[in-house]
């Protein structure tokens, strides 16, 4: 008998047959990517619950432990599971939620492990809404008693899915802080209120295949196959953010198009709160790349950039004006203020003021790119809480050939008189606090595209460390919100506070 099925066919065939026959179906739920004694002792004590077993497994693409995982693909899971004699049936779920699987079998008994029986425990807030869902259909929850393993340690340890250097980094940080420790500056996020300041930017993809060198000229000829936009710039990181705290404001300008204004109505989630001025002389930013896939892997490089950023990106006094009154009436009711300048003409030398005046905990990041290269450096602000930058912006920052990049930390966290961060792409990060600098290493062993992934460090560490978190803490914080965003193409979607936590519970486990 071929034990894997469909939910519909569960649903509308078997389940039918079952109940008919008056049998007790049992439900487990899980990721299953390597299965251990543990597995095993769990599916046949929830076999002896009931009549029937059946056991689903979350698709690869709604797994949440880092980039990387699952280490097998979902077929591979699934027969893994198929070839227990203890297990019936055996289904894939395609949600987040395992509730796409529980209207499906509509279970008599719904069996988690003895770790999830104190519902304030789970990361991802969503055993409680489980087993409601159970009681509503019927059924009820009952929790399994046998030894604990874990899939997860025996891949990072056994399996060379974690690097050398990740692993001896994590043994040695999780005796310094714990899984329940994070939890709970995460928890602490919450009742921040939260303001952002800066660019909007729209990030168009066109993605195209290249065909090779145009026979008469010095370029590419490419084959387009089709365009997307992502909200960028100030959005991504208000997006990231939003997904901690429901009191998010983002302040910033933008062009008078009608319908970026309404796409950014429509788009952001209802707990971010649009405080935009309207500006007739410049246009809202669109930074548009031309990408090419990898043949051989999901990895983009991209080919071409162009914007439409002027030669004089000078706001009009009355947009600029309005904006500032605004910065300086607000900016006092807010506990943190996350500061994203990206040079484009938005912060100037005023608004700095006002920002550095009044900030109750200032987070900042002064962006470097290749239409203000010299002209945004970092040290143009005199004081942060904490910030973060890149190796580049540091060595524009300290243009001193015999300066070490530790050497022009140190400098930096002088001058600001702050905490901070020196993202350093596929060597990780460093971490400085009080002259101390911790290095920490990257967590991402593959990327998709690296266009997201510094912000969504400076947006990860630094909320962190509003919340209270040592700067370690939020070094490894940020180092995951920058291997998510690695794994995401442009900014299409936020990096989620669930996926950071799920990943720090993956790292942890070593």
């Amino acid at each position: 008998m071929n034990k894997i099925v469909s939910k519909d066919v569960f649903h509308d065939v078997i389940r039918k047959k079952l109940k008919e026959e008056n049998k007790c179906i049992v439900l487990c739920h899980g990721v299953f990517d390597l299965i251990h004694p543990g597995h095993i002792i769990h599916l046949e004590q929830a076999k002896q619950m009931g009549d029937i077993l059946v056991v689903s497994v979350t698709a690869a693409k709604y797994v949440r432990k880092g980039p990387d995982r699952p280490y097998f693909d979902d077929e591979m899971r699934m027969k893994f599971l198929e070839a227990l004699e203890c297990v019936d049936y055996v289904m894939l779920s395609e949600e987040y939620t395992v509730v796409d699987i529980i209207e499906s079998v509509e279970p008599d008994i719904y069996v988690k492990g003895e770790e999830y029986s104190k519902e304030e425990d789970d990361i991802t807030g969503k055993i409680k809404e489980e087993r409601l869902l159970v009681e509503r259909h019927g059924g009820r929850i009952r929790y399994t008693s046998g030894q604990t393993f874990s899939s997860t340690k025996l891949i990072n340890t056994a399996m060379s899915a974690m690097s050398d250097e990740v692993r001896c980094y994590m043994e040695t940080f999780k005796n310094r802080h714990t899984l329940h420790e994070i939890r709970n500056y995460a928890d602490k996020i919450s009742s921040l209120k939260v303001l952002v300041v800066g660019d909007v930017i729209i990030d168009k993809y066109t993605y195209c295949d290249v065909q090779g060198m145009m026979s008469k000229d010095m370029g590419y000829s490419a084959k387009l196959s089709h365009s997307e936009e992502y909200l960028g710039g100030a959005i991504a990181i208000t997006r990231h953010l939003a997904t901690y705290t429901e009191n998010i404001t983002l302040l910033s300008i933008i062009g008078n198009e009608k319908a970026i204004k309404e796409r950014l109505v429509n788009e952001l989630s209802d707990n971010i709160q649009l405080n935009l001025l309207i500006s007739s002389a410049v246009p809202t930013i669109v930074k548009h790349r031309y990408l090419t896939r990898n043949e051989k892997r999901e990895e983009y490089q991209k080919i071409f950039a162009i914007n439409n950023i002027l030669d004089n990106m000078q706001y009009e006094e009355a947009a600029a004006g309005a904006f500032k009154n605004n910065l300086r009436e607000e900016i006092a009711n807010y506990d943190v203020v996350f500061v994203c300048d990206f040079g484009h003409g938005l912060i100037d030398r005023e608004t700095i003021e006002i920002i550095q005046e009044k900030a109750k905990f200032l987070v900042l990041n002064c962006q470097t790119n290749s239409s203000n290269k010299g002209l945004n450096i970092i040290t143009k602000y005199t004081r942060a809480d904490v910030f973060a930058l890149d190796q580049q912006e540091l060595k524009l920052a300290f243009p001193e050939h015999s300066m070490d990049e530790k050497s022009g930390l140190i400098k930096l966290s002088a001058h600001l008189k702050g905490n901070g961060w020196l993202t350093r792409g596929s060597r990780g990060a460093y971490g400085i606090c009080n002259e101390i600098i911790d290095e920490c290493p990257a967590f991402a062993l593959s990327v998709k595209d690296t266009v997201g992934a510094g912000d969504a460090f400076f947006a990860t560490a630094g909320i962190f460390a509003a919340a209270g978190a040592p700067i370690e803490v939020g070094t490894f914080a940020g180092n995951i919100g920058g291997a998510l965003g690695a794994n995401i193409v442009g900014n299409k979607r936020e990096v989620e506070k669930i996926n950071v936590l799920k990943y720090a519970s993956t790292l942890m486990n070593v």
